[in-house]
């Protein structure tokens, strides 16, 4: 592999694949594919992005004969277009179907599991990796680099959200959420759930609606939640206990997030109530700057001894950063570090690596790795409750 192999890149014109295709470029990746169902604004990134050096191929992932066509002769289909809950493995399949390998920055359990119950023939010798942005995918990228320096793990916190705008997909992604996402077409997640004793626990947390938290600037709101990436995480860390808590520095995102269930339920309109999410977003940044981070917080042993290790990243964009985390993963497939099958990125990338990338190519604006002082207890886990409120 000499970097020359064809990479199509889907919703390349969208903040997450522009971003994908700019860290796919300062990689040294040039045969890159620009695909989204507007011919304007892909010329733009191309324009921009690459200088013009590179194909753009106009399709649309509602169209079959279309995203056949895009994906053509690609050696390597990253997929940033979605909602992902709306397309699931579409994209994966057309690649497989054209003798592709493939990399979806979201997917999830829905997609694997797509994949996993209808195989194509050619799954067998091709790779897909499922999970690979931010959340999921980096989300249990980082716990797994802190875990390398502890002999023994045993309890995870993990603080994670921010501050920047809701685009139309992350919209719709979050309503379909309340009703897919999640394994066996279960909702993505539960709030107010943990794991404790190595076993999904419900309820066993509350939400907070003024707290602080290192590494998040003022007073925020924590839900905790509960997504099956964190319940493969604990798994795989041997971890008793993990506490998963989704900040919103935001009031009226926070507001408008608490109400979505019953509005749903209610039979309000999802188009109407992505258009409320993206409001929100924009008046809760109005005269602030935009900033996503996460903070974790690992506790086991080394030595033989009790002991902590923190890692906090902060970037000022999400997007920017799941496209960052996509590239390096398509990278990856298209150098053959990656084995045939389907797999979640967490599973095959290297944390280290991914980092590493990840910090060369400007997409992380802070990372903090560090331990506590020896003497200094390990941080203690928030109040527990039978009851909670969302």
């Amino acid at each position: 592999m000499n970097g020359t192999e064809t990479i199509g890149v889907l919703g390349a014109s969208g903040a997450v694949g522009r971003a994908a295709v700019r860290a796919l470029r300062d990689l040294g990746r040039t045969g890159l594919r620009l695909g989204g169902r507007a011919e304007e604004p892909l010329r733009a990134v191309l324009a921009a992005e690459l200088d013009g050096r590179g194909r753009v191929v106009p399709t649309d992932m509602n169209d079959p004969a279309a995203l056949a066509a895009f994906v053509s002769g690609c050696d390597v289909v990253l997929n940033c277009a979605g909602p992902t809950y709306r397309f699931g493995a579409t994209a994966a399949r057309a690649a497989l179907a054209a003798g592709a390998r493939c990399v979806d920055v979201a997917g999830d359990d829905p997609a694997a599991e797509e994949l996993n119950a209808r195989p194509l023939p050619e799954a067998a010798r091709r790779a897909v990796v499922l999970s690979a942005g931010t959340l999921p995918g980096l989300s249990s990228l980082l716990p797994r680099l802190a875990a390398r320096e502890l002999d023994t793990t045993a309890a995870l916190e993990a603080y994670c959200g921010g501050l920047e705008p809701c685009s139309p997909t992350v919209a719709a992604d979050l309503v379909l959420s309340l009703t897919s996402g999640g394994p066996a077409g279960a909702a993505y997640g539960e709030a107010l759930a943990a794991v404790r004793g190595g076993r999904r626990a419900s309820r066993v947390l509350r939400a907070e609606r003024d707290a602080t938290v290192p590494g998040f600037p003022g007073r925020v709101a924590l839900v905790p939640f509960l997504g099956e990436e964190t319940v493969r995480l604990a798994g795989a860390l041997g971890l008793e206990r993990a506490d998963w808590w989704n900040v919103h520095p935001g009031s009226r995102v926070h507001a408008v997030l608490t109400a979505l269930p019953a509005a749903l339920a209610a039979g309000e309109e999802p188009r109407l109530l992505e258009e409320r999410l993206s409001r929100a977003a924009a008046v809760d940044l109005a005269g602030r700057s935009p900033y996503y981070a996460m903070e974790f917080r690992l506790t086991g042993t080394s030595g033989g001894v009790p002991a902590e290790r923190r890692l906090r990243l902060r970037t000022t964009s999400s997007y920017r950063l799941t496209g960052a985390v996509g590239a390096l993963a398509a990278d990856a497939v298209a150098r053959g570090a990656v084995p045939p099958g389907t797999h979640f990125a967490c599973d095959v990338l290297d944390p280290e690596e991914v980092v590493s990338g990840l910090v060369a190519l400007g997409a992380v604006d802070v990372l903090v790795r560090d331990a506590p002082d020896p003497g200094r207890p390990a941080a203690a886990g928030r109040d527990e409750e039978e009851e909670g409120e969302l």
